[in-house]
């Protein structure tokens, strides 16, 4: 899954931006409201970490504009803003919830996955067929076997399980695995589910449908 981070104090984007990677997921990161405006406009999010007090604009606003022009990306305001009428207004703004600074990375990681799970059941486990994503452990198996898996992988399955049976394009799993310095005239993603489906040991369970992409076989 692809975030956006956006907050101006560096620090705590670097460290965001690892710990979140170490989760699994990848990171954008932008240090001002201008160019979080252009990145929501330009690319393909799932969730967005959002600081409202940012140089040339402010969180409101652009939550507002991501909410006014359709998308429904996920929305966490992270700021240090904690008097009940901020919190009220960013939640009546659009976002999908609100973390007051400082806060414990644990709990944020798991706010995080708590909105990522609206879009499968509600559930940090998913299954297709044999195969099992523990989401908050990062814990894949295959019939009862663990299997090990990078970031990379480990991303392009947990997308497509949640897609079974649909085709997927290399554009797709670029925009929400990858971070936005990708290159995407590699064949990064062919090399990627080339290695997963080694890793998987059982043929024809990630299918390649010609000049489309990939499809995970609903009875994997």
């Amino acid at each position: 899954m692809r975030l956006l981070v956006v907050e101006d104090e560096e620090d705590l984007v670097d460290a965001l931006r690892v710990g979140l990677i170490r989760a699994g997921y990848a990171v954008d990161v932008a240090y001002d409201a201008p160019s979080a405006a252009e990145k929501l406009q330009v690319n393909t999010y799932d969730l967005v970490l959002l600081d409202l007090n940012l140089p040339g604009g402010d969180g409101f606003q652009l939550c507002r504009t991501a909410r006014a022009s359709g998308s429904g990306v996920r929305i966490i305001m992270v700021t240090a803003r904690d008097r009940l009428d901020d919190r009220v207004r960013g939640l009546d703004e659009g976002a999908d919830d609100y973390l007051v600074k400082p806060f414990a990375f644990p709990e944020l990681l798991a706010r995080v996955r708590a909105l990522l799970r609206r879009e499968t059941g509600g559930t940090s486990v998913l299954e297709v067929g044999a195969l099992r994503i523990d989401t908050a452990r990062m814990e894949v198996s295959l019939g009862g076997r663990s299997l090990a898996l990078t970031p990379k992988e480990y991303g392009v399955l947990h997308y497509l399980m949640t897609k079974p049976g649909h085709v997927v394009s290399s554009e797709e799993l670029l925009e929400h695995v990858w971070d936005e310095h990708a290159d995407p005239f590699t064949n990064t993603v062919r090399v990627t589910v080339g290695n997963l489906r080694r890793k998987l040991q059982e043929e024809g369970l990630i299918e390649t449908v010609i000049s489309r992409g990939y499809r995970l076989r609903e009875d994997a």
